[in-house]
């Protein structure tokens, strides 16, 4: 059986590619439509990869920071509690329950939503409060009260927060069991509790949030003990000019290169397309 230093010369130096056909693309364009919900598109994303390409398909979920709110409401609830129910412009709805410093009166809380739809709606979250901190800073008049709650209570609603294991999803993991490269036990254990942590397979993802097209990480390359035995073919997927997260196919080092490399790629480009619809002509 090659090494893994075999498969990388043989990916680098002398891999033919073969590319989808029409036929192909255009399938996967149908069943990765425009203006789908985006926790549906990512989740047929994971399915589509593991179904083309035999193995575990795997796709990052972008933070909603990174998505514009069209419309926000708070709801006080018991205490300093507040809920936050948050309407994106991918149709997304997010609840976050919230508690702040001190106590917001209903009134408070209707001013404070109605200021943040009039003049945020439709931005990115990320960019939000900066510029709330900004006008604070440059407000001395009656608007500072209402920026000052602006400002506490968008800081926890429309916080972008950490990675969690729920950031990545994973689609086809027993498709493995199959792979003859696979067949051990302790080795399909130690697979299985790799998927099941979730934690290392989304810190290598995201480290490649940033690359250029297809990356391909064959056997120790991974840095993962659990996957020496496995290559991981990954690829960022793109909207609005913005990287929002990496998909990708994990499988083992024998695969079809040729086949998976172009695969991961066009699936990227769809994705993003379908996340970043072109607006109907006037």
């Amino acid at each position: 059986m090659p090494t893994a230093q075999g498969y990388r010369v043989f990916v680098d130096s002398l891999l033919p590619m073969k590319p989808l056909q029409d036929t192909e693309v255009q399938q996967l364009r149908a069943l990765l439509p425009a203006g789908a919900g985006t926790q549906a598109l990512l989740s047929n994303t994971s399915e589509l990869l593991s179904a083309m390409s035999q193995f575990v398909g795997v796709v990052t979920v972008p933070q909603r920071s990174q998505f514009a709110f069209r419309h926000i409401d708070f709801v006080p609830l018991d205490g300093q509690r507040i809920l936050v129910i948050l309407v994106f412009t991918d149709n997304e709805v997010q609840n976050r329950i919230i508690s702040p410093r001190r106590t917001y009166s209903s009134s408070e809380l209707e001013q404070t939503a109605n200021y943040l739809n009039n003049h945020f709606a439709g931005q990115p979250l990320a960019e939000i409060r900066a510029r709330l901190l900004r006008d604070l800073r440059d407000t001395r008049s009656e608007m500072e009260r209402l920026l000052s709650a602006a400002v506490e209570l968008s800081e926890q609603a429309l916080g972008g927060g950490g990675s969690s294991p729920e950031d990545m999803l994973l689609a086809g993991q027993t498709r493995l069991m199959g792979v003859q490269d696979l067949s051990d036990m302790e080795r399909l254990r130690d697979l299985f509790e790799a998927f099941s942590r979730k934690r290392e397979i989304l810190q290598l993802l995201e480290g490649t949030l940033k690359a250029q097209g297809v990356r391909v990480f064959i056997g120790e390359e991974t840095g993962l003990a659990q996957l020496d035995a496995c290559t991981v073919v990954t690829a960022p997927y793109h909207a609005q000019g913005k990287v929002l997260g990496v998909l990708g196919v994990i499988g083992p080092t024998r695969m079809a290169y040729e086949r998976v490399i172009p695969m991961v790629q066009a699936t990227a480009d769809l994705l993003g397309a379908a996340l970043n619809p072109e607006p109907p002509a006037p």
